[in-house]
């Protein structure tokens, strides 16, 4: 998950009339794209932060201390691995920073190369399935996605794009059908956009031209949104195969991030008590939630607050209006089964590789925790009605299932996930 600023706009989360929407049932996929090979990727939950969390020197160096990543970062041990493979998961996605990679001399490189070598060998060992995803962090100030993925043209792109041929070929040496490779995360092109097709095909080359049976993740345009996914022809990709395809979901952005301190607009820092569904509370009693943790903010300006809390209040008010439901969600995603559907792609091979929503906690002022646990239950069993494979974002921090600290399993989310829990 990155702060893609398409996904900060309002709109998917208010579009939509408030209406029940009717499913009618689907088509089988034809065969034209069927799978040539089998894998282990069916219930997943992505490892943030196990590969992030770089410390980078500041501007202008351009390179990393060592170990490149912070220590104090939630990794999962084995027998985190292990228990979370007794709860009925088959697959972790592992985003992957490349920026300590690609800033490395040769010798370092390879230490790093080795430890996640050992990551993936640790999450095979314990009976799940690994999608290796390279996420770029936007927020470093030299080897972020503008820098290497943008376009072809890009400063970094010919670094970034051997590094995938690297990856694929490492990656290939492990057991078959056990692991891929997602070589970009939530591309910052826009939903049609022939410059992110460019890109995603010279990354499919390269990464092909150093395996030719690793299964590799192909997404669309604007941050992996549903409407990028639409907007994808995968007539081109067919000579990669084997792929799969992916797509992210946290619409409605008021409810899923509500709170988030990452997030621009003013209106998220103070928005909480946001309901899910609307109509398990008041546009009036969110409101006065707002307001409260508006009085708490001594940072920001008195005429800064007026402005934050207008906009505020606008959105709520369509957002109550609309009242979303497991209906919003279906609504969204049956536009992925019918783009699955009339291209003869097998709904299991598109994976909802992101989906979640922060949970209250110390940190964070968000949504109500029954809340939360209504809205991921209705996306997972939305996903699952389409039959679309599913990673839960995330396994550690604020919209962990797991705690960072005591390495506890969250009962509630073991549960809406429709996992259990382990012995």
């Amino acid at each position: 998950m990155t702060g893609w600023s398409r996904r900060r706009l309002l709109r998917t989360a208010l579009s939509l009339a408030p209406a029940a929407v009717a499913l009618a049932p689907l088509p089988s996929a034809t065969p034209a794209l069927a799978a040539r090979a089998e894998w282990r990727f069916r219930r997943g939950v992505n490892a943030w932060p196990w590969f992030a969390l770089t410390r980078e020197f500041p501007a202008p160096r351009t390179d990393y201390t060592w170990p490149p990543f912070q220590s104090q970062r939630p990794v999962p041990t084995p027998d985190d691995l292990r228990r979370l493979r007794k709860t009925g998961l088959d697959f972790i996605r592992l985003p992957v920073d490349p920026g300590p990679f690609l800033a490395a001399d040769a010798a370092t490189r390879g230490k790093l190369q080795d430890m996640l070598d050992a990551a993936v060998t640790a999450t095979i060992d314990a009976g799940l399935g690994i999608i290796v995803n390279v996420q770029a962090n936007g927020a470093t100030h030299y080897w972020n996605p503008d820098r290497m993925v943008s376009s072809t043209a890009a400063p970094e792109f010919a670094a970034y794009r051997a590094l995938i041929g690297e990856l694929a070929g490492r990656l290939a040496r492990f057991t078959p059908g056990m692991v891929a490779l997602e070589p970009v995360n939530e591309p910052p092109q826009s939903c049609d956009s022939n410059v992110w097709s460019q890109v995603q095909l010279s990354l499919l080359t390269a990464a092909r031209a150093s395996s030719a049976t690793l299964p590799m993740v192909v997404t669309g345009g604007c941050g992996s949104m549903v409407s990028g996914l639409t907007a994808l022809d995968p007539e081109p990709l067919v000579a990669f195969e084997p792929i799969l395809f992916t797509f992210h979901f946290y619409e409605p952005y008021l409810f899923s991030h509500q709170g988030a301190p990452w997030m621009r607009e003013p209106i998220y820092r103070a928005l909480n008590n946001v309901p899910w569904p609307a109509s398990a509370g008041s546009l009036d009693a969110t409101l006065a939630s707002v307001r409260a943790r508006m009085a708490k903010d001594t940072e920001t300006s008195e005429a800064d607050k007026k402005a934050a809390y207008a906009e505020t209040e606008r959105v709520l008010k369509v957002y109550f209006d609309a009242r979303p439901d497991r209906w919003f969600i279906d609504k969204y995603l049956s536009q992925a089964r019918d783009w699955a559907d009339s291209h003869g792609i097998a709904p299991d091979r598109v994976v909802l590789g992101e989906f979640g929503a922060l949970r209250t906690d110390a940190r964070y002022v968000a949504a109500p925790n029954p809340d939360r646990a209504r809205y991921i239950a209705d996306v997972r069993q939305s996903a699952e009605s389409f039959g679309f494979p599913w990673a839960f974002w995330d396994l550690f921090d604020g919209m962990g299932m797991m705690d960072d600290t005591t390495r506890a399993l969250d009962p509630a989310m073991v549960e809406t996930l429709g996992l259990r829990m382990p012995e």
